[in-house]
């Protein structure tokens, strides 16, 4: 799906519901993007912490906020959420905080914001891991959209297509962003799907493939619909 001038155009299944995967890491920059970027946020990601996988080892590394979003860290993301949340909690108190919080993670929630006054424990669940995360193609543009989440795209352009975008419109060179990530198949828990959000000025795109297709070939075939270069 895309815009263009204020169109909307929808494909296929665009407003069917499934897990958001690796997507939930824009709706993170909603929330704390500015933050992580003016402190230059890094993480160095071995691979696994406790529980928590995310890939084998040697993980992603070192890694920046904009290397963490490219690679989908979810360790690193996990790590600066800790952190916001210390921050939250004294300047806000609990119950500030988890408003907050819920003000911007509602429409990917519905009504499975675990019980309590306080903020929830911050899981993978949290940053595209399994089901607590849900919205349809085009429900995502549509948040991408509104005024308030504009940020989004900013930083889809200048920590996904780098921080040249603007010299390579004047060269006439690509300047398109993209975020591809992998979510879980409801019911199929070994099963994943790819979803892929982007843009290139005030046009916005959001893909998701059919199960079983991996976050390139997604990207590929995104590429295609665009007419882009493989």
């Amino acid at each position: 799906m895309a815009i263009e001038g204020g169109d909307i155009r929808s494909f296929g299944e665009a407003r069917a519901v499934t897990p958001m995967g690796g997507l939930a890491k824009l709706v993170w920059l909603r929330m704390e993007g500015a933050a992580w970027s003016a402190s230059g946020a890094k993480f160095r990601c071995a691979g696994a912490a406790g529980s928590q996988a995310c890939g084998g080892a040697p993980g992603h590394g070192t890694v920046t906020l904009a290397k963490a979003l490219q690679e989908d860290c979810d360790q690193a993301f996990l790590a600066w959420i800790k952190e916001a949340q210390v921050h939250w909690l004294q300047d806000y108190g609990p119950e500030v905080a988890r408003y907050r919080l819920q003000e911007v993670f509602e429409p990917f929630l519905g009504r499975r914001l675990p019980a309590g006054q306080g903020l929830p424990v911050f899981t993978a669940s949290w940053v595209g891991d399994g089901d607590l995360l849900r919205t349809s193609p085009e429900a995502f543009l549509r948040w991408l959209l509104q005024p308030e989440n504009a940020e989004v795209a900013t930083f889809g352009r200048r920590l996904l297509a780098g921080y040249w975008v603007e010299v390579n419109v004047l060269l006439g060179r690509e300047n398109w962003w993209f975020k591809a990530a992998l979510a879980q198949v409801p019911g199929a828990p070994s099963v994943t799907s790819a979803w892929v959000a982007g843009g290139r000025g005030s046009t916005l795109v959001v893909f998701r493939a059919p199960r079983g297709t991996s976050q390139p070939a997604a990207l590929a075939r995104l590429r295609e619909l665009l007419g882009l270069k493989p």
